[in-house]
């Protein structure tokens, strides 16, 4: 405060005191200079013909920033030469901040800042003043522009707008590595004072870091600054304006400096010797253990690669690197045995991966421990003397016959003994069996190469002392072929010849096939039947290569005097035993033409030489079925007729004979005659007319004696019969009436031979013998059954 009141009153008396000089001539304006006031001179109205005295004119004022006094700050006076100091002249004042921040005394024009400035919110103001008359109001003068400039003050401390800052620089690095620039801003007037002159320096982070007073440039202080003794480093910066004088502001800010890695540390084992135990029944790529060399270094740096040393046991293992822990990891190459070898001892060696020449001069970046390996016996299941038994056996061979054997030992320190069974889960459980004790496998069933080649099934091995500890060996048992099945033809068994054909010619090239596994350089013989050679038409040439040719004899075929011939051809195999069968070829005797070739083998071959087209014999066909329809229709149609003459002539008075052609419509035909009362006795029919004729004139009624209850049907027919013979209305002529009810029994009894008391003995069928040979069967049949009876006496 006292600061700047001091620097309002040292303004004040170079303005009040005439020090200042004028800034811009007018010429318009004149300067009065009044020895205790700023005052800027308004130009006023004269005559033409007046002498105007020329001079300078002010056109800005100056305030300084926070003021803090009690009253209002004065700024400066407007004065017009128009005022002649009687009252009758008025200022006003407008622009930026007229009324809220300048005010103006309107009769004698003192301008006052009626509140605290800041040039950082804003540096100057334009306003606009102007005479008035009183009385009239009107300008006495034009308007005059004029600026009011806010003075600058120290008010405002350095800021580092950026900060905190972060930075990093490598380890190791020479005095003077470049680290960061920082920067700050002061929001005072630069082009005033040292308001706005900022100086850097470092408040906290010596000795390792420095600082450019003017650029803010942080560079490195110390050489060799290692990472691994100190990463982090917190530098405190300040910047303080005035040059860095007494009493200027300052600000402040924080620099956080890491330090990166560089590969300047080799990997270390921690100790010489790793000691290991491993059981010996550790499968193959296990990890079996862990090792770790020390890297005091970061990230890739710290990347650490593992190799075995060439030397005792170390082929037997495998290194390799854990990227997440950058642990090398043993694992197991080939098997572990204690009954073999019970310890392995070799070297590891341990190197980075990204090296850094500059430190290739501290030494070489890689370390060695040595791994010592204990086997532990563990008690392991029988072990086979073979990963895969391969066994062969011949088809049919006797059950109970022994093919082969397996073995396993027990290979602990006091072995047991151990006990052999097939797993039952496999297909081959039934056809062999194995011995539990000698490990020998046998037969179970016969067995056919033809239905099962190959047999593959498992066999287990446990100890007797610890049945749970067991092994597993893949038998394959291959089925040999026994020469069981004779050789047969090839297809085709038919073949054709030509009616043409010469003596000599090869009409059909015939093969063999065995079903039995042909052994290589297997031979096929071919020959004719024994019965065939004699006088043959055709012959069998054997081409010695399991081929063999039909071969004609005769200078032409007729397919008129036979037109099929059957060829028994043997083929015989050359293994043991010999096995031949007798195949029975159809030669079929063909039209060919001229050059050989087949032109029809069917039934109109018969016809082609009479001369006959295939036309003309369907010509023939057609004129022969045509034929027999009209003799068929001929014969329906005299049928018919014959029919209609008997049915016209039924009105006849002579007696007729009426044929049925048809059987009826059995029980459901009921439109002919009333069979209702031979279905049912106790049926009553009154008032029935016959239906069987169409009577002339109206019949009456006739009067039937009711049935009684269980009548015989031969009294029920006697009755009826007794009835139609009273019965006027009965036609003159005989008439057929037949009746489907049986009834309860006949007096004739059956005519079934079932219970007749004649015995066959007292039959006689000789007379079939003499109904022809179409009865032979039948009368030597019934021959035989009387020569052989039994009850017969001879």
């Amino acid at each position: 405060m006292l600061t700047r009141n001091c620097l309002s009153l040292l303004l004040w008396v170079l303005f009040d005191g005439g020090l200042l000089t004028p800034l811009q001539p007018q010429p318009q304006q004149t300067l009065a200079t009044e020895p205790t006031e700023n005052v800027i001179h308004l130009p006023g109205r004269r005559s033409h013909f007046q002498r105007v005295k020329r001079g300078w004119v002010w056109n800005q004022f100056f305030v300084l920033e926070e003021y803090m006094g009690s009253e209002p700050q004065y700024v400066g006076k407007l004065h017009s030469d128009l005022d002649k100091g009687e009252g009758t002249v008025k200022y006003t004042l407008s622009g930026d901040g007229a009324g809220t921040v300048f005010t103006i005394d309107e009769t004698t024009g003192d301008i006052h800042a009626i509140r605290s400035l800041d040039r950082e919110e804003k540096p100057f103001y334009t306003l606009r003043a102007q005479a008035v008359d009183i009385e009239t109001r009107k300008p006495l003068e034009p308007e005059s522009e004029f600026i009011i400039k806010v003075q600058d003050i120290n008010d405002n401390e350095p800021k580092f707008l950026d900060g905190p800052y972060v930075a990093s620089v490598p380890e190791m690095s020479p005095v003077g590595a470049y680290v960061l620039q920082v920067k700050a801003t002061d929001a005072d007037d630069p082009t005033y004072g040292n308001s706005a002159r900022v100086v850097y320096s470092i408040l906290q982070g010596q000795p390792y870091f420095s600082i450019d007073p003017k650029t803010g440039v942080i560079r490195t202080a110390l050489p060799n600054m290692d990472r691994e003794v100190k990463e982090q480093y917190q530098v405190l910066i300040q910047a303080k304006d005035m040059g860095g004088q007494l009493g200027g502001l300052a600000g402040t800010t924080v620099v956080n400096i890491t330090l990166t890695d560089v590969n300047d540390n080799p990997p270390r084992f921690p100790k010489s010797i790793f000691h290991l135990k491993v059981p010996e029944s550790s499968p193959i790529g296990s990890a079996i253990g862990r090792i770790r060399a020390v890297d005091p270094d970061f990230g890739q740096n710290a990347e650490i690669e593992y190799n075995i040393v060439p030397g005792d046991g170390g082929n037997l293992f495998d290194i390799v690197t854990d990227e997440d822990t950058q642990e090398g990891v043993i694992k197991l190459k080939k098997p572990l045995d204690f009954e073999t070898k019970k310890a392995y001892t070799f070297k590891v060696e341990a190197s980075n991966l990204h090296l850094d020449h500059r430190f290739h001069s501290a030494g070489p970046f890689k370390d060695t421990a040595t791994v010592k390996i204990s086997v532990l016996d563990v008690e392991e299941p029988p072990v086979f003397s073979k990963p895969l038994y391969t066994m062969e056996v011949y088809e049919d061979t006797p059950v109970g016959t022994i093919i082969g054997a397996v073995t396993a030992q027990d290979l602990d320190v006091g072995s047991s003994a151990v006990r052999y069974f097939i797993d039952w889960k496999s297909d081959g459980d039934s056809y062999f069996t194995i011995d539990g004790t000698e490990g020998t496998i046998a037969t179970n069933e016969l067995l056919d190469r033809e239905s099962t080649a190959q047999y593959n099934f498992s066999i287990i091995a446990s100890k007797v002392s610890n049945p749970l500890l067991s092994s597993k060996v893949n038998i394959l048992i291959n089925v040999l072929d026994v020469n069981e099945f004779p050789p047969e033809i090839s297809v085709p068994y038919e073949t054709a010849v030509c009616e043409n054909a010469k003596p000599g010619q090869i009409i059909q090239i015939v093969s063999a096939a065995d079903r039995d596994l042909s052994p290589a350089g297997q031979q096929f013989s071919f020959r004719l039947s024994p019965e065939a050679a004699i006088k043959p038409n055709f012959t069998v040439r054997d081409f010695r290569n399991n081929t063999a040719g039909i071969e004609t004899r005769r200078n032409g075929y007729s397919r008129r005097q036979q037109e099929l011939y059957f060829l028994p051809v043997v083929i015989e195999d050359s293994s043991y035993p010999v096995q031949s069968s007798t195949n029975t070829m159809t030669i079929r005797v063909c039209r060919c033409d001229s050059d050989g070739t087949i032109l029809s083998c069917n039934v109109e071959a018969i016809f082609l030489p009479v001369g006959l087209s295939t036309g003309a014999l369907i010509a023939i066909l057609l004129c022969i079925v045509i034929l027999l329809a009209i003799v068929v229709l001929y014969v329906a149609l005299r049928r018919q007729k014959k029919k209609d003459t008997l049915m016209t002539s039924k009105e006849d008075i002579r007696d007729n004979v009426i044929h049925y052609d048809d059987e009826g419509g059995g029980e459901e035909d009921t439109q002919a005659f009333d069979i209702g009362a031979l279905r049912n006795p106790k049926v009553i029919e009154d008032n029935k007319i016959r239906r069987d004729i169409k009577p002339d004139a109206l019949c009456l009624p006739r009067q039937r004696p009711p049935v009684e209850d269980n009548t015989d049907i031969r009294d029920f027919i006697h009755q009826r019969l007794q009835e139609n013979d009273v019965d006027p209305t009965a036609p003159p002529y005989d008439s057929l009436a037949t009746y489907a009810y049986e009834g309860n029994g006949s007096v004739a009894d059956s005519l079934s031979s079932i219970d007749s008391l004649t015995t066959e003995a007292d039959q006689d069928y000789d007379y079939l013998t003499d109904w022809g040979p179409r009865f032979k069967v039948l009368a030597d049949m019934f021959g035989e059954e009387e020569s052989y009876n039994p009850d017969k006496v001879t």
